[in-house]
């Protein structure tokens, strides 16, 4: 893809969702870094109904700390791999308190020194809490970025170098949530949803299906002996 495709591409992306917000619910840095770790191998559905309850009643690391794990565990049971991810929380947050002064640091050699927290994490935290142009791949941008030719990579970090360097700089900021939001809900991965795609005619994706309806056959010709009974018929009431 050329870049006055991709361009364009992120012109029609942004025309689409003009404000494009990540569907993880949170009320701070902190409880945002929280939701992202716990959204590992999970929906974002699933955390949120976790966390609606959990943030009510802790939303800053002294307080998450001061639960324990057996009690984080109560409150995000429902999620996979619920006791890893709680004790992953419980030492991030201790960590944010003795090292951070409790505030969730800014940058991202900080932020993956963390437990349970990895290169995709930190770029989320940056990019909604900080406003700063991180791309993080998912399996929805991963997909969307090969599939498309936008950005194609073996590897979720080739992809997101590769958007890095292809990404304009003036649609880098929320660049993160077009592509996910997309690979979310029409690029899927089983049926995309190519017919309803606004970028479909830039996609490089061999397999797509158009968005021109297909054409409408014309009617069967009527049988020489269908139409000599209809004159027959004509004829007749002619006479009458």
């Amino acid at each position: 893809m050329n870049s006055k495709d991709i361009d364009e591409f992120f012109r029609r992306l942004a025309a689409e969702r003009p404000d494009p917000r990540s569907e993880l619910q949170y009320i701070n840095p902190f409880t945002l870094l929280v939701a992202v770790v716990l959204s590992a191998q999970a929906t974002d559905a699933g955390v949120n109904k976790a966390t609606d309850a959990l943030f009510k009643v802790a939303d800053t690391p002294k307080k998450i700390a001061a639960l324990g794990e057996d009690k984080l565990q109560d409150y995000i049971k429902t999620i996979g791999l619920f006791r890893t991810k709680a004790k992953n929380v419980i030492a991030l947050s201790r960590m944010l308190i003795e090292q951070h002064g409790g505030e969730v640091p800014r940058n991202r050699e900080a932020l993956e020194a963390l437990p349970g927290v990895g290169r995709k994490t930190a770029n989320v935290v940056l990019n909604v809490a900080f406003g700063e142009p991180t791309i993080a791949v998912d399996t929805h941008i991963f997909r969307v970025g090969n599939r498309t030719s936008l950005a194609p990579g073996n590897t979720p970090l080739i992809v997101e170098q590769e958007l890095e360097r292809v990404v304009p700089d003036k649609w880098k900021r929320n660049a993160h949530h077009w592509l996910i939001l997309h690979g979310r809900y029409v690029c899927i991965a089983r049926k995309p949803r190519c017919e309803v795609c606004v970028v479909n005619d830039l996609c490089a994706y061999p397999a797509k299906t158009t968005m021109t309806p297909p054409p409408v056959k014309a009617p069967p010709k009527p049988r020489r002996a269908a139409v000599k009974k209809t004159k027959a018929r004509a004829k007749r009431k002619r006479r009458r």
